[in-house]
């Protein structure tokens, strides 16, 4: 049984303690927490697994990791804190563990990333001796495996694009909806997740893996962003109010372009209700979201994955796979080399020993 620790039980933490409790190669030796109000819980009670686990969260990271435990799942958010997120990754790696997170994006294609976050986790893994794997859904599963495996059943392909098409009223995290989304604020707000460029950094790295998996040449990668406002103003169960005039859609692309032309593409629609921007791609079939692969070419080729958890939530569904992707990924990297490994490296295997398994 490999020894493993979960960081952080948020939106994917949670999934990644039921994952890990559920995989028959690890065992769940500790959980760290930063809120001081659950330090002390049962980790069955922070995953929602209705049962206790024996493993009591506790934010001494200190104590944790001079334990020595095998693999880390760091499940802590990175989006408003990039450097303290990769600060706490090469400490864990710097101490030896197998680290798997979603909190890095630069990392998802460690060979194009900035070398400020390359280079600390490198140093980290020559001084340790660990890894690191950083993947997720979108950016993730959803614009690596999935389309490239789909890409592999038709003759000709003439285009991939990958949507993510999403009512965020189910996605529980309301700093990151509002303020780096920008749902809710006035037009004239620049959310920092749409600021220009930062599109291109957060899923670029899947454009050039996708390019590099299909023998491909990027001329370059080119982005666009579009905003809608809500006509009316709604009222959504878990993040209360938001205003007619307000930010209630956005749609934005992250285009690979192969002699000149879009031909691997990522997109985004997300909104707050339905109501805004109708004429938007929708989840196919209805729904709160979905993720969906379009290999155009012959014969076309249209792939959805639509996920649900947590009482069917949509959201809760897509960070549990997430979670699944990298929790999964554990036991074989402690069979590998230590190093830094992107989607191309690690395989996405079978549910080998979990068939029927509560």
């Amino acid at each position: 049984m490999i020894p493993t620790v979960v960081w952080g039980t948020g939106n994917v933490g949670r999934a990644a303690v039921r994952a890990v409790e559920a995989h028959p190669a690890l065992k769940l030796t500790a959980v760290l927490v930063h809120d001081p109000a659950k330090a002390g819980r049962d980790a069955g009670e922070l995953a929602g697994l209705g049962r206790p686990l024996g493993v009591a969260a506790t934010g001494d990271v200190d104590a944790v990791l001079a334990a020595g435990p095998r693999a880390v799942v760091y499940a802590a958010s990175g989006d408003l804190r990039p450097d303290g997120a990769l600060a706490d990754v090469v400490r864990a790696v710097r101490a030896g563990a197998v680290v798997v997170t979603p909190s890095l994006y630069p990392l998802y294609d460690w060979r194009g990333a900035p070398p400020e976050f390359r280079d600390p986790v490198l140093a980290a893994v020559a001084d340790g001796g660990g890894s690191l794997f950083a993947s997720g859904v979108d950016p993730g599963w959803g614009n690596d495996v999935l389309p490239l495996l789909v890409s592999g059943l038709g003759s000709t392909v003439d285009a991939v694009r990958c949507q993510e098409i999403f009512d965020y009223t189910t996605y529980d995290q309301e700093e990151s909806v509002r303020h780096l989304i920008g749902m809710g604020h006035p037009m004239e707000y620049e959310p920092p997740m749409l600021a220009p460029s930062v599109p291109t950094m957060v899923w670029g790295g899947q454009i050039r893996l996708m390019a590099r998996a299909l023998g491909v040449a990027l001329d370059g990668i080119g982005e666009s962003v579009d905003r809608r406002a809500l006509d009316a103003t709604v009222r959504t169960r878990a993040m209360g109010e938001f205003a007619a005039g307000t930010q209630g859609a956005v749609r934005f692309e992250v285009r690979g372009l192969v002699d000149g032309a879009p031909r691997i593409v990522i997109e985004h629609v997300t909104r707050v209700h339905a109501s805004c921007a109708p004429d938007w791609p929708t989840p196919p079939g209805g729904g709160d979201g979905a993720h969906r692969v379009i290999i155009e070419g012959r014969p076309r080729i249209e792939v959805t994955v639509e996920a649900a958890d947590e009482d069917e939530n949509r959201s809760a569904g897509g960070n549990a796979t997430a979670a699944g992707r990298l929790v999964n990924a554990v036991d074989w990297l402690v069979d590998a080399r230590p190093g830094l490994y992107d989607a191309l490296d690690v395989p996405l295997r079978p549910a080998a020993g979990r068939l029927g398994r509560k």
